[in-house]
């Protein structure tokens, strides 16, 4: 049994959620998201402030894909109401960031800047040059921006230079020794 799963996902006020044939939608304060069904595994039930997950039957598939569709469906209850926020780090001398309209240039030591267009429906701040702040209502597209971003200048771990997430351990070596 998935203790996960057991629990109902609560839906603060001013959030309401609908199932429609294979898609979930959850409508809050700060927007809409949608999410697939998987009907065959899983039974969603809309009741008075709060969405139950079940499995239809007890088969190890079911159980496996319960615990994880009830953390999606919190996922989509959690980012309609507060929303979603990774925040990166950027070290190293010359790097920097600066947000510009819909695109994000990055300076990280190459012979040329990077520009990263922001896909829709995340929003991209650098409160300093050295700070970029990715937020949205969608946790997945949140996470995959950060993520890309994050790519194209990964920490080293001899000087900790580059691009990590706030709050993430650099394990640094040792340089040289004469």
């Amino acid at each position: 049994m998935s203790r996960i799963g057991k629990k109902p996902v609560p839906m603060p006020s001013g959030v309401s959620a609908n199932v429609e044939g294979q898609t979930l939608t959850v409508k809050g304060p700060k927007g809409t998201l949608s999410m697939q069904l998987l009907d065959d595994l899983v039974k969603y039930e809309v009741a008075e402030g709060e969405i139950r997950v079940t499995p239809l039957i007890d088969q190890q598939r079911n159980r496996a894909a319960w615990g994880m569709q009830r953390t999606n469906v919190q996922n989509l209850v959690t980012g309609v109401t507060e929303g979603f926020t990774k925040v990166l780090e950027i070290t190293g001398v010359g790097y920097r960031a600066a947000a510009q309209g819909k695109n994000l240039r990055l300076q990280l030591g190459y012979s040329h800047d990077v520009n990263y267009p922001v896909p829709e429906g995340v929003d991209i701040k650098t409160p300093d040059p050295n700070t970029v702040e990715i937020s949205g209502i969608d946790k997945q597209k949140v996470g995959q921006v950060a993520a890309e971003i994050r790519r194209w200048r990964k920490p080293e771990p001899y000087k900790g230079k580059g691009i990590k997430y706030r709050g993430e351990f650099i394990f640094r070596k040792e340089g040289k020794k004469k």
